[in-house]
């Protein structure tokens, strides 16, 4: 059995300021989906996509993600809490974040910059559908940091005891490195790999709400429930009822795309 090493989730105190792992995993995200971004339109990846429209993107969806996300999470998983105090919705640093809110405020940023700029909306998105993975690898790696999201009770030789109120004292799946590695990892490299080649409008969008979906899917077979929820109809996760539509969407994207380009 595994030990969670427990990390202090401060990383930096500045008097009275206190700088969090899991913020710093964000900034690092947000800067890897930067970094790739500009390698896209140096290598021509990026079609009309430019340094000055990324800098733009950059922006907005920084502003979806943490407004989409919590909203999210406070309208997905917790509406009864948030609306009998609502400036409880504010207390971001309480956590709750929720990555399905985090990436329809994406869409939504995505759709804004789209129509500022006189670009198709597919047209971005099929842009930024590369970058996102190893962004939600950091953000993985931050809930590890915290010993938050844990899995499922087990007794696989690398179960890991976690210190974080509810665990309790038995071997938990590490759901936050199967995470990082199917949804973050795994998922850059199919859709980084897939984007390379020219592909209709619309494919790379659809590979990628597949791809998330069915990892995700997964993963929430070994992550514990969320105590407040539990398992919802079918025995589901609402991970994974918020993932079912995501699979759907892109299976319909595809077929779309190519049959649109007559390639099916």
């Amino acid at each position: 059995m595994l030990v969670h090493p427990n990390f202090d989730p401060v990383a930096i105190h500045i008097g009275p300021v206190a700088i969090r792992w899991y913020g710093i995993m964000y900034l690092i995200g947000f800067g890897i989906a930067f970094w790739l971004g500009r390698l896209r339109i140096a290598r021509a990846k990026a079609g009309r996509v430019t340094a000055a429209i990324l800098d733009d993107l950059l922006f907005f969806v920084v502003l979806g993600v943490v407004l989409g996300g919590r909203l999210g999470y406070v309208l997905f998983y917790k509406p009864g809490y948030y609306f009998s105090d609502p400036l409880e919705i504010l207390a971001v640093w309480h956590g709750g974040m929720s990555f399905h809110g985090g990436f329809l405020g994406v869409l939504l940023a995505v759709w804004w910059v789209a129509r500022k700029h006189r670009l198709g909306w597919i047209e971005l998105t099929d842009f930024v559908a590369p970058l996102i993975p190893l962004a939600l690898a950091a953000g993985r790696l931050g809930n590890f940091i915290n010993g938050e999201l844990y899995g499922r009770v087990t007794d696989v030789p690398w179960g890991m005891l976690f210190h974080s109120p509810g665990a309790g004292p038995l071997p938990r799946h590490p759901s936050q490195l199967y995470q990082f590695s199917l949804e973050g990892v795994l998922l850059f490299a199919i859709i980084w790999t897939f984007s390379a080649k020219p592909r209709p409008a619309g494919a790379v969008s659809g590979a990628f709400l597949l791809g998330y979906g069915v990892f995700r899917f997964i993963a929430e077979y070994f992550r514990e429930p969320d105590d407040f929820l539990g398992l919802l109809a079918l025995g589901m996760s609402m991970g994974q009822w918020l993932s079912a539509p995501m699979i759907a969407l892109g299976l319909a994207l595809l077929v779309w795309a190519y049959r649109r380009h007559g390639k099916v």
